[in-house]
């Protein structure tokens, strides 16, 4: 049974995902050639702290302005394919997620549409889609929590039509990148133990399973509402203490910066261990390996995000006739 006050309170991710994994050259899991990343507070690699350095600073513990003690998922995944971490999109990398984002263009910050707005800036810009990368998206988080307030969300009738029209957008957000020419996806959806990250992805299957993608088109979903639940019934097999405690943070005792034996860091993030495990069972079902083998691949050189600002974040996004190749959209 889920620890359902931390895990409600953790920017757990909901995902569709693990297909058998192929092992074979033609595998698109084992070529990749780079990671782009999309997201909120779960994947930031520092651009909110780059704006605001107070925010996720290392005096509270942050590790190099993420929201947690050490590296997220992404950071490891790129780490075992590339030997380097994911960089922020303001300092020159690929890894566009902000701390708060949403699915839905609803916040303060650059939500997923506004995100893939600033893409376009640095596609303008020069860069390239690559069609052998990884787009990583991992939303959901803050849609849960604006849900959860009192009332409904503005400008909704009712939380179930906030949720359906976020559901909706982050569907949206991957066929717009799969029309640009993107193949191969990584997706996690709304986290969180609580009845409205059920209907929420409930929302996000059919509308995945209901977009025009091109064939070729490789769509991994990973569960992280699964993982969690196995995580909370063993932490052990997951190479997490058997009695890892679920209801203090590591900030609350001070324990950063390893944080051993906490799930949560702050009451909001996992800790880095924690991410870790996600990231060993992220592999485990679809064996991410990189192109040739793994070695260092540089990051695009910096470009001038910040001269672009975030008038760019509502451009509508480009529509580019994708390569017709099978379609392939992979549960666990």
């Amino acid at each position: 049974m889920l620890k359902a006050t931390a895990l409600a309170a953790s920017f757990a991710v909901t995902s569709i995902a693990a297909p058998l994994v192929a092992q074979d050259a033609d595998d698109p899991n084992r070529n990749i050639t780079s990671i782009t990343v999309f997201g909120d507070s779960l994947v930031d690699a520092g651009n909110v702290n780059f704006l605001n350095p107070a925010v996720a600073s290392s005096a509270n513990g942050y590790f190099q302005g993420r929201f947690t003690n050490g590296y997220d998922y992404t950071d490891l995944l790129s780490l075992e394919l590339f030997d380097m971490p994911t960089t922020a999109s303001l300092e020159g990398g690929t890894n566009f997620a902000f701390g708060g984002a949403r699915a839905i263009n609803t916040s303060a910050v650059p939500d997923l549409g506004e995100q893939l707005g600033i893409y376009q800036g640095f596609l303008a810009a020069g860069g390239e889609v690559d069609p052998t990368g990884l787009y990583v998206l991992t939303f959901g988080g803050n849609d849960i929590f604006a849900a959860l307030q009192p009332g409904s969300p503005a400008g909704f009738d009712s939380d179930s039509a906030y949720l359906m029209a976020a559901a909706n957008a982050y569907a949206q957000g991957v066929l717009d990148l799969a029309n640009l020419g993107v193949t191969n996806f990584l997706i996690t959806g709304f986290p969180n133990a609580v009845p409205q990250a059920v209907e929420a992805n409930g929302y996000l299957a059919t509308a995945l399973g209901a977009l025009p993608l091109s064939d070729g088109v490789n769509v991994n979903y990973f569960d992280f509402f699964d993982f969690f639940t196995r995580l909370s019934a063993d932490p052990t097999a997951f190479g997490l203490p058997a009695d890892l405690d679920f209801t203090t943070t590591c900030q609350q005792a001070q324990a950063f910066p390893d944080c051993t034996g906490y799930f949560s860091f702050d009451g909001v993030h996992p800790t880095a261990a924690v991410q870790a495990a996600a990231f060993g069972d992220i592999q485990s079902q679809f064996g991410f390996a990189a192109a040739g083998g793994a070695g260092a691949v540089p990051e695009p050189d910096a470009w001038a995000l910040m001269i672009l600002g975030f008038g760019l974040a509502g451009a509508a996004m480009r529509r580019a006739n994708a390569r017709r190749r099978q379609t392939t959209l992979a549960y666990a």
